[in-house]
C-alpha cells in the first residue's frame, strides 16, 4: 500500500503514450480462472482483475515494480512533469514503480543533477542512485530525514500515500486528504520556484480549503485521472504547477 502508515494507456485526451508502457496497449485473451475452489469470492475477483489487467502484464514486462508506474508515465505526459536533471522527493513510495519512472526520466545515476529521495513507511528495495528512506511520513523527524537526504531544493514533489482503507467512503477521503495537506505543507519548505507538486486524493468533496491553499501556492492547480487509475477507484490526482516560492 502506498501508505504512511493511485483502452490505450493513455491519459484520457492526451493522445497515445509513446515509449515505454506500449506493452500495455497490446491486446490480450481474457484470462479465465478455472476453479476458485479454496478461495474467497472477493479474493477469486482479485485475481482475476490482475490477471486480465494491461497493466499489471505491461508492468511485468517492461521491468516496473506496480502497475502505478503507468499513472505517473500519463501524468508527466499531459503535464510535463519529469526531465533530465530534476531533483525529486517521492512519498509513499513503496514498491518503487513511480520511482522507477522518475529515475528514468531525470536521467539519476547519469546526469549529476538529478537527484531522488523516496519514503514510505513499507520496506522498499533500493533503486540505484536514490536515497530510499523507511519511515512514516507523519512521524516528527521525517521531514527532516528527507531534506537532508535531499541536501538542496526539489524541482517536484509527488505523493502517492494513502492511508489504510476502512471501507467508508467519508473517512478514507478524509484521512487522504490530511496526508495531501502535509505533503503540500512539505513541499512548500524544500520546492524551487516555478516547481511542481502531485498528490494522490479520494472523491468526496471535502478538499475545498486544500485547493484554495493549493491554488495560493501555485499558478496552476488541475485535477487528473490517469486511464492507468481503475475506472472503479475514488483515487483522483491533484497536479499543481507553477509554484510562487
Amino acid at each position: 500500500m502506498k501508505a504512511v502508515h493511485a483502452q490505450n494507456p493513455a491519459m484520457k485526451g492526451s493522445g497515445r503514450h509513446r515509449g515505454i508502457g506500449g506493452a500495455a496497449s497490446r491486446r490480450r485473451a481474457p484470462v479465465r480462472l478455472k476453479t476458485a475452489r479454496g478461495r474467497k469470492i472477493s479474493s477469486t475477483l482479485w485475481l482475476s482483475r490482475q490477471l486480465n489487467d494491461p497493466y499489471v502484464a505491461a508492468a511485468a514486462a517492461e521491468g516496473f515494480r506496480s502497475r502505478a508506474a503507468y499513472k505517473l508515465l500519463q501524468l508527466d505526459e499531459k503535464f510535463r512533469l519529469l526531465r533530465p536533471g530534476l531533483r525529486v522527493v517521492d512519498l509513499g513510495a513503496a514498491p518503487g514503480g513511480w520511482s522507477q519512472v522518475a529515475a528514468r526520466k531525470t536521467g539519476l545515476g547519469k546526469n549529476p543533477r538529478a537527484r531522488l529521495v523516496a519514503m514510505d513507511l513499507l520496506k522498499m528495495d533500493p533503486i540505484p542512485g536514490a536515497v530510499v528512506l523507511q519511515g512514516d511520513f507523519t512521524g516528527e523527524d521525517a521531514p527532516e530525514r528527507i531534506k537532508k537526504a535531499l541536501d538542496g531544493r526539489a524541482g517536484l514533489v509527488l505523493s502517492d500515500m494513502a492511508a489504510s482503507a476502512t471501507g467508508h467512503k467519508g473517512t478514507d477521503h478524509l484521512r487522504i486528504l490530511a496526508l495531501a495537506e502535509l505533503a503540500h505543507a512539505f513541499a512548500s519548505e524544500v520546492l524551487d520556484k516555478d516547481g511542481a507538486f502531485v498528490c494522490k486524493l479520494f472523491q468526496g468533496g471535502g478538499e475545498g480549503a486544500f485547493m484554495k491553499s493549493l491554488k495560493a501556492s501555485f499558478a496552476e492547480v488541475r485535477y487528473a485521472k490517469p486511464t492507468a487509475s481503475r475506472g472503479e477507484s475514488a483515487e483522483t490526482y491533484l497536479v499543481a504547477r507553477g509554484f510562487r516560492g
